[in-house]
């Protein structure tokens, strides 16, 4: 049936010396994401600002504490898996903490900018990342058929 309301999240790459932190989504059953490689972030929680949730997401998942992230633009999915969802993209490179070891989605890697998009990425995220170096802010709908992606549309600002 059709799922009438949207999914908050956020979406944050963590950027450190020329490489991205990215984890490898292999050890959650039933992961929506499974085996694929995506930046941290996850659902907003009750009354957060996008920038609250992406600061605590980072946090929970890597143990890193994030400061003044940056918000390059705004991601729509549809159908994504069988939900609606808004996006709310980040990077941030100052932070403080020391990495976990062991996260209960995955392993957590310090992955070369340049390799980045050589990973078993989603779809969408091969067409996004590059967005991420300009300086303008983007808004973008990506079209899903469950697992299956079938077109965007992007608007730059």
């Amino acid at each position: 049936g059709d799922v009438p309301f949207m999914i908050l999240a956020t979406l944050c790459y963590v950027k450190k010396d020329g490489h991205t932190l990215m984890i490898h989504r292999n050890k959650r059953p039933n992961d929506i994401h499974e085996g694929k490689w995506n930046g941290l972030g996850g659902k907003f929680e009750k009354g957060e600002s996008p920038e609250e949730c992406v600061i605590r997401e980072v946090w929970e998942e890597s143990g890193l504490t994030i400061h003044a992230p940056r918000l390059h633009g705004l991601l729509t999915f549809t159908n994504f898996k069988g939900n609606n969802w808004y996006v709310y993209v980040f990077t941030a490179h100052d932070f403080e903490g020391r990495l976990l070891q062991e996260v209960p989605e995955g392993k957590l890697e310090w992955t070369p900018d340049d390799e980045v998009l050589n990973l078993p990425l989603w779809d969408s995220d091969q067409v996004f990342l590059p967005w991420l170096a300009q300086e303008r802010f983007f808004s973008a709908k990506f079209n899903y058929d469950r697992d299956r992606f079938i077109n965007h549309a992007v608007a730059f600002y």
